[in-house]
């Protein structure tokens, strides 16, 4: 269904393909049944998660909302958004981390329903706490990926749940009636096999838990070294205290804002605040050109729901830029992805340190000069 105003809408500067869109039918259907809420409360709306603005700039350009804050969990997200607006002509919101600043008097929340259960437990606690006792809570979908474990996800923090009938395989939940609560993040779990500790916000991949290809990087890690090292896309931050330990000065990088606040907690609980800095940033943007002597990546293989190497491959360029001359990228991938050829040609000369039928480890280092791919 065309519309003049989401025409306009783009991903970039996040991935473009033609199986990937920047509005879909949920951001249409949440919008829809939150029309008469955002007239009745055009100074009380928040959107969390808002992939690419489509939920923002259409509360404010088609419903008259003022003043929106947004909470996106991903950088590139927000990003977007900032392009969209540009775009569009559209001011009038705010970005906001996931706290009480950003639901403080709010009486509609529209959220794009997250993959995990955790982080949706996350969002409504933090709801509950947080907003105006009247609020209501609309958290849309696609059909196929919505379970009726989500109603008791937002059960356990609203009086009241219930679905709406579906269009164009979306759907909506509504939760009213708050029931305000104490946070059960970030969730904490000691791995003795390893010496850590892992603390994790709902949105973090992987949870308090080490993953299987973060496994299989930290047996290929080396023991000791120096210099500086970037943990990219470091989730929980399992590798940058690894990396920190091991005599490196660490930079952990996410575009997550779920990832860094884990990765800050993780840092602080294993003691190596002095050697670590977490910082949100989308494909090292805040980071000079060839400054870096080791990159560590365990890259993501999903853009949303959909398998797809863009995600993955923005990565590699980031670290061939931020790269010096001979410093090197450890990486860890799903064997059955072409990885390495990619790797070949963004990076350098790729040897593999270990494989298996899940895993390839392998470490690619730089070409001589600045690295920029067209």
């Amino acid at each position: 269904m065309s519309d003049p105003f989401f025409d306009q809408l783009r991903r970039d500067p996040d991935v473009e393909a033609p199986d990937l869109v920047a509005v879909d039918a949920t951001d249409r259907l949440l919008l829809d049944e939150a029309a008469e809420l955002i007239a009745a409360h055009p100074d009380a709306v928040v959107t969390i998660d808002d992939s690419h603005g489509a939920l923002t700039l259409g509360a404010i350009a088609l419903h008259r909302a003022t003043g929106v804050r947004a909470h996106q969990d991903l950088r590139v997200a927000e990003r977007a958004l900032d392009a969209n607006a540009g775009r569009t002509g559209t001011a009038g919101f705010t970005h906001h981390a996931l706290d009480a600043d950003l639901l403080r008097g709010a009486k509609l929340v529209l959220v794009q329903a997250p993959k995990g259960l955790d982080a949706l437990r996350e969002i409504a606690e933090t709801v509950a706490r947080y907003a105006d006792p009247e609020v209501t809570l609309l958290v849309g979908g696609r059909v196929k990926h919505m379970t009726k474990a989500m109603n008791e996800v937002l059960g356990a923090s609203f009086g009241h749940v219930h679905a709406t009938l579906a269009r164009q395989k979306s759907r909506v939940l509504v939760a009213r009636e708050p029931r305000p609560g104490g946070s059960s993040f970030p969730r904490r779990q000691e791995h003795a096999d390893l010496g850590l500790t892992v603390l994790a916000h709902g949105a973090a991949f992987a949870g308090t838990k080490v993953d299987i290809g973060t496994r299989s990087l930290l047996k290929a890690l080396p023991e000791a070294g120096t210099g500086t090292a970037v943990d990219l896309g470091c989730g929980t931050g399992v590798l940058a205290v690894v990396l920190a330990r091991a005599g490196y000065e660490v930079l952990a990088s996410d575009a997550s804002w779920a990832a860094v606040a884990s990765a800050q907690a993780t840092v602080e609980a294993n003691g190596v605040t002095d050697r670590v800095t977490v910082v949100r940033d989308d494909a090292l943007d805040g980071v000079a050109d060839s400054s870096v002597d080791l990159v560590v990546l365990n890259p993501p293989f999903h853009l949303g729901v959909a398998v797809h190497t863009g995600a993955a491959e923005r990565l590699f360029e980031a670290a061939a830029r931020v790269l010096r001359p001979a410093g090197e990228l450890w990486c860890v991938y799903n064997s059955h992805l072409p990885h390495r050829q990619t790797l070949q040609k963004t990076v350098g000369p790729t040897r593999q340190l270990s494989r298996d039928p899940k895993f390839t480890v392998t470490a690619s280092t730089k070409r001589g000069g600045i690295h920029r791919v067209a």
